[in-house]
């Protein structure tokens, strides 16, 4: 199985997060990539376990030394990206690597990785839930719930029909089992 790769992407609440710890907990074979950022750690968020956290400085290094698969400055300053380094090192250990990135950022693992990738978007039902979701999360302030629910409508624009597969989150139970097909589908195939 190694060799594979599984992408979720979703704009900012829509429930990507929630689906791939599911996965997780059910494929012991599946490890998470821990992507790189240059943003600040949210709550109880440790370097090396949800993120690599660097300076914007450190990153762009990195950007240079040519030491990303895919990369992106989402807001200005704020990057993400994923490390070759992360992918060379699960694969290693034979295991199946499973993403949580943004929808630029599965768009640009899925044209990495190619048939060797199953690439899933995760929508909300519409805009409205998806606001109701990220104020209930109670993460963020006021001003970057507006900047997340600006970049959602550009996402799901830019997104279609760039994925395998979407799925729509409205009721997380019938999403879950979607996705757990989904993955042994791929799997399998």
């Amino acid at each position: 199985m190694s060799g594979k790769v599984i992408i979720f992407s979703a704009p900012s609440g829509a429930g990507k997060s929630t689906v791939v710890n599911h996965l997780l907990g059910l494929h012991p074979e599946f490890e998470f990539s821990v992507s790189a950022t240059s943003r600040a750690p949210r709550g109880q968020e440790r370097d090396g376990v949800e993120y690599y956290f660097l300076s914007a400085e450190r990153f762009r290094e990195l950007i240079r030394e040519d030491a990303f698969v895919e990369y992106e400055e989402v807001y200005q300053d704020r990057f993400y990206g994923t490390l070759k380094s992360e992918v060379e090192r699960i694969w290693a250990k034979g295991h199946v690597i499973i993403f949580d990135v943004d929808v630029k950022g599965g768009v640009n693992l899925k044209k990495y990785f190619g048939d060797a990738a199953l690439s899933v978007l995760i929508t909300p039902p519409n805009l409205e839930v998806l606001e109701q979701r990220l104020r209930g999360r109670g993460t963020d302030s006021e001003d970057a719930i507006r900047e997340r629910m600006a970049k959602a409508g550009w996402e799901l624009d830019f997104a279609a029909g760039k994925f395998d597969r979407e799925l729509v989150n409205d009721k997380l139970e019938d999403t879950l089992a979607q996705a757990e097909a989904l993955v042994n589908g791929f799997l399998c195939g």
